[in-house]
């Protein structure tokens, strides 16, 4: 009633007004729960079409030898674990880069996981064209022979894999490419005292494809098939 009575009264102040309708709000949400329900379920969601954006999206440097022998490195946002038995793994590449070609004679591939204190060296892979320049001589890294398949991986990256390619698909501007993965290489150092990779010693980079920003990983939130139980 009081709350009542103040928005009847002749003050004439906007700001004693707003602030009794605020309490009159909070008495109707207190005494009628599904209001404030309500409330919560309106959200909105603007529509960004048919485009290829969703977070994250990893960051690889794929490893390859060109017609001639020489090692090439590129960067690479479009890739994903997409079976477990055999181990795959794919990357999508346009036709128009110089790995692309690479692959398709070679059938082989590796993918280099490159930790946060390798980013410029990682981006500038993604604008240099391996037809032009040397990558390996120009970041000044170290490119090593794979003895399991023919393509080159990056000795400074904590994490390698080692790849055979056994499927690719034109699907549209992008070609396919499923490599089976042959072995996974990861530096002592970067293994958890039980011997598994630990992701906060890797510190991978993440993607952000609409902003064209790199991220490093967040904190520990939860153990996988473990947190959910608590539901």
């Amino acid at each position: 009633m009081a709350a009542f009575f103040c928005l009847r009264s002749n003050l004439g102040n906007n700001l004693l007004r707003n602030d009794c309708l605020l309490t009159l709000r909070k008495k109707a949400a207190s005494k009628f729960p599904e209001i404030k329900q309500n409330q919560r379920r309106v959200t909105m969601k603007k529509s960004f079409g048919a485009k290829t954006l969703i977070f994250p999206t990893p960051v690889w440097c794929v490893g390859s030898y060109d017609t001639a022998g020489n090692p090439n490195i590129m960067t690479i946002a479009w890739g994903g674990i997409c079976c477990s038995q055999p181990p795959c793994v794919t990357i999508s590449l346009r036709k128009a880069t110089y790995t692309y070609g690479s692959i398709m004679e070679r059938q082989a591939y590796t993918l280099n996981v490159p930790s946060e204190k390798y980013v410029k060296e990682t981006d500038y892979f993604g604008m240099a064209s391996g037809k032009n320049v040397d990558k390996f001589k120009k970041s000044g890294l170290t490119p090593v022979k794979s003895d399991i398949v023919d393509a080159p991986y990056v000795k400074e990256f904590p994490m390698v894999l080692e790849c055979k390619v056994i499927h690719h698909y034109e699907i549209g501007l992008h070609t396919h490419f499923v490599g089976e993965i042959m072995d996974v290489k990861i530096e002592d150092e970067m293994l958890t005292d039980a011997g598994k990779p630990d992701i906060e010693k890797i510190r991978p980079i993440v993607y952000s494809p609409e902003a064209q920003k790199y991220h490093g990983i967040g904190k520990f939130i939860g153990k996988a098939f473990d947190i959910g139980k608590k539901l």
